[in-house]
């Protein structure tokens, strides 16, 4: 009868151990090659596939009792399944905490000690982990890799007051009464790895690197969201000395020019600005903020110019690059805050920010610029844009002279409109739009000017005469009223003249927004007051 080794017994453990580290590393460099094939389905799939097989061999390494021999290896397979299925996934989940929790089990089940995780949670276990450690040295290189992992998922979940003890832990010979996030994490010692230790796709150091430069990020934002701008300063510059990748680069520069806009140093701010600006990323927040310091700068055309830039960026599509399959800073920031100072919004919200700007400076932009802004804009919640279009319709239509072109059959203008009337009738609808603004913003005396200006640009234009009558009405212009309500009664009695109001059918659908709702009412209301104010 053949000889069987029993499981678990330790020639077991050395029989497999260099079939699992083999194993291991042949993953990693799968890995590797995974990430050095770009944006493509091959990269994807061999990914994916190492990712499998990492949780294959995890699962064949915990199928065996503990052993301390084996648990150096096991906890780096760990850790590279934790990495990469981060990354793939581009956010830690809450499985992931499970697997952290489970290779501090059978750490502690070397020692029989597995009492202490139903004691304290997984905050316990690493106290009863790194205490087991010190009896353990040849554990710690793996173990602060692990450790490197929970506090990059406790710094993307905000558990800064479970990441802090875990750093003092980690430091307890160095500054374990410190307090302070930043220093913890710049002391941090993580152990240099053995040369023969198995493969590993982002190693504890490289870890540190992307905690500390996430956290001074993070940190540096919310000081300079609360105010504090000095301790802003001094956080953004530890994270732009660190391991950003460009996106995030752009990012901390832009946060460091509105730190120190806000502090008074313009032209250092700038320098920032410009150096986010340089290379291919997303302009919009430095752009935005651009603007915001030439508008400080009393800067008006540079302020726009950077504006008309922030539309333009916005309206191109951002193709982002093959994320690293590590852990990176990008994984460890907050989501999107619309109120940070970097939210740069829409292209409609950039349309309107130009537009709004454009009517406070009394600035103009070129035809093709208020051509693109036309497009796809709501003009209806935001009366500033609606405005400077009607500002901007008015000088275009003043500068045009009308030619008339011989028409073909099918001409919407067989009826007898020429460009002249047509001309003049969107004169008087540019006027009128823009009174209704007025109109709208409360300012009454402002769009009576301008329905007077449209009524003797088309005197026979009873939507402009309409308009008009109710802003006497609301002025209490009571005798001018009265004289214009009796023209549009005896009006109303009347043909209309077909020359002077026949216009192409696309004219008259887009002017139909200007027709008062209901005219006859509206006459009918004016005389019953007249008739009250008369037996008064």
């Amino acid at each position: 009868m053949a000889h069987r080794t029993p499981p678990g017994s330790s020639a077991s453990h050395a029989s497999c151990l260099d079939l699992w580290r083999e194993k291991n590393d042949q993953l990693v460099q799968q890995a590797k090659v995974a990430q050095d094939s770009g944006l493509s389905p091959r990269r994807q799939q061999l990914a994916q596939d190492a990712l499998e097989g990492l949780r294959g061999l995890l699962h064949s390494v915990q199928g065996l009792p503990a052993a301390v021999s084996v648990l150096p290896l096991e906890l780096t397979v760990i850790c590279n399944f934790i990495t990469l299925r981060a990354s793939l996934a581009q956010g830690f989940t809450e499985d992931l905490a499970q697997d952290i929790q489970q290779g501090l089990e059978r750490v502690l089940e070397t020692q029989e000690q597995l009492k202490a995780r139903l004691e304290h949670g997984l905050r316990g276990l690493w106290d009863s982990v790194l205490h087991v450690s010190s009896l353990l040295p040849e554990l710690l290189p793996a173990l602060h890799h692990l450790a490197g992992l929970q506090a990059a998922l406790w710094l993307s979940t905000d558990r800064l007051g479970d990441l802090t003890l875990l750093l003092q832990t980690l430091n307890v010979s160095q500054s374990r009464a410190s307090e302070d996030l930043l220093l913890l994490l710049k002391t941090w010692r993580p152990p240099a790895e053995e040369s023969d230790a198995p493969l590993t796709l982002q190693d504890a150091q490289n870890l540190k690197g992307v905690l500390l430069t996430a956290f001074a990020y993070r940190q540096g934002l919310q000081e300079l969201i609360t105010g504090n701008l000095p301790r802003a300063l001094s956080s953004l510059h530890e994270a732009a000395s660190g391991l950003c990748p460009r996106p995030v680069l752009v990012q901390v520069y832009t946060a460091l020019g509105t730190c120190l806009r806000k502090m008074g140093s313009p032209q250092r701010a700038l320098l920032y600005l410009v150096a986010a600006l340089k290379g291919e990323s997303t302009w919009g927040p430095p752009l935005l903020e651009a603007s915001r310091l030439y508008r400080q700068l009393e800067n008006t055309a540079a302020e726009i110019e950077c504006l008309e830039l922030l539309v333009e960026a916005l309206s191109v599509a951002h193709i982002p690059e093959a994320p690293q399959l590590l852990i990176e800073v990008e994984l460890l920031l907050p989501r999107p805050d619309p109120t940070s100072p970097l939210h740069c919004g829409t292209q409609s919200q950039a349309k309107y920010l130009l537009a709004s700007r454009c009517l406070q400076t009394g600035s103009l932009l070129p035809n093709p610029v208020w051509q693109r802004m036309l497009q796809n804009i709501t003009w209806t919640c935001w009366p500033c844009c609606w405005m400077a279009w009607s500002q901007r319709c008015l000088e275009l239509l003043f500068q045009a002279t009308p030619t008339d072109k011989e028409q073909g059959p099918a001409s919407s203008c067989e009826q007898g409109c020429t460009s002249d009337v047509a001309l003049q009738q969107l004169r008087a609808a540019a006027l009128i739009s823009r009174g209704l603004e007025w109109v709208a913003s409360g300012q009454d005396t402002k769009a009576l000017q301008d329905f007077l200006l449209s009524v003797q640009m088309c005197p026979g234009n009873q939507d402009a005469s309409f308009h008009l009558l109710q802003t006497l009405r609301r002025l209490d212009r009571r005798d001018e009223a009265t004289a214009l309500w009796r023209r549009l009664e005896a009006q109303t009695e009347l043909p209309q003249e077909n020359v002077a109001w026949s216009l192409p059918l696309y004219l008259e659908t887009c002017l139909g927004w200007i027709h008062p709702p209901d005219r006859e009412t509206l006459l009918e209301e004016f005389r019953t007051s007249l008739l009250e104010t008369c037996d008064l």
